[in-house]
């Protein structure tokens, strides 16, 4: 099955009313406050996979500043994956990893169904991640409920894009150091951190961690996929598409114009996605 492992929905009172919402939360605000930036509901991520002919995805929340606003969209990824049974698989979100509203609402969306927490953003609660002790009860909650973890990641050098932010290699990797049993997935090729995978050290500590290859022509060339297959495994690469930034259907096609072997390329289209959401 093919299986696009990072795409945003939000409720449509937010895709109907964005103006308020970017007033509330200047987390939604940081990329929703440009109109451009489109804004999907669940129904349009089934109707995207369709057309593509691509079995299922994960829908992901973003990062919010606002625990009332947080829990709303929450709430409705929750109840669109219930909806979409084997279809829709749901990431929820915290505005942090220590407050206790965060430690409740990972029980909560757990005991809901969630398959993950994300995507979140470590530039914007980087006090979560610049002490790793203090967010050990939340790692804790991961590990005790299976919750894949979400992170989003950006270069440390290149153009700057609306969204990219600041979780560059070295807010990202002191933290997966000392969570290495949390399963964690790295947005938009893990900022270039499969690149140190190289050092022996940085392998051994990011074990656990995979790289999803959301929007990725709008940051490499299509070389990426092989260089990242034979510097971290092609069994750590997942096809995300951050739909409704990008088609993935633009994504697909740069998978399979890859130098992969067969095997490989099942696996970053969906095999992985499918044994990490244990399907």
């Amino acid at each position: 099955m093919i299986l696009d492992s990072h795409t945003h929905v939000l409720p449509p009172q937010v895709k109907e009313g964005r103006g308020r919402y970017v007033a509330r939360d200047a987390a939604f605000a940081a990329i929703y406050e440009d109109p451009k930036a489109r804004i999907a509901t669940a129904e349009d991520v089934i109707a995207e996979l369709d057309k593509r002919e691509i079995g299922a995805a994960v829908i992901a929340n973003y990062s919010w500043t606002t625990d009332e606003l947080c829990r709303e969209s929450n709430d409705y990824i929750l109840e669109s994956a219930a909806r979409h049974p084997g279809r829709l698989f749901a990431f929820c979100a915290t505005p942090d990893l220590t407050s206790d509203f965060s430690l409740r609402e990972v029980e909560r969306c757990a005991a809901a169904g969630a398959k993950g927490i994300g995507e979140l953003r470590p530039d914007f609660c980087p006090e979560s991640f610049t002490d790793p002790a203090a967010a050990k009860d939340f790692s804790d909650l991961l590990r005790r409920h299976d919750l894949l973890l979400l992170l989003h990641a950006s270069e440390p050098v290149g153009h700057v894009y609306s969204g990219k932010g600041e979780a560059r290699c070295e807010v990202l990797y002191p933290f997966l150091a000392t969570v290495p049993d949390v399963t964690v997935i790295l947005a938009h090729w893990g900022g270039g951190l499969p690149f140190y995978t190289l050092m022996p050290e940085v392998r051994e500590a990011l074990a656990n961690v995979y790289y999803d290859t959301a929007a990725s022509p709008y940051l490499y060339g299509p070389d990426i996929y092989r260089r990242v297959a034979d510097l971290a495994g092609a069994e750590k690469v997942l096809f995300g598409s951050d739909f409704p930034l990008m088609s993935p259907g633009r994504i697909l096609r740069e998978i399979n114009a890859a130098p992969l072997a067969d095997e490989e390329r099942a696996l970053v289209l969906g095999g992985n996605a499918e044994r990490l959401l244990g399907l």
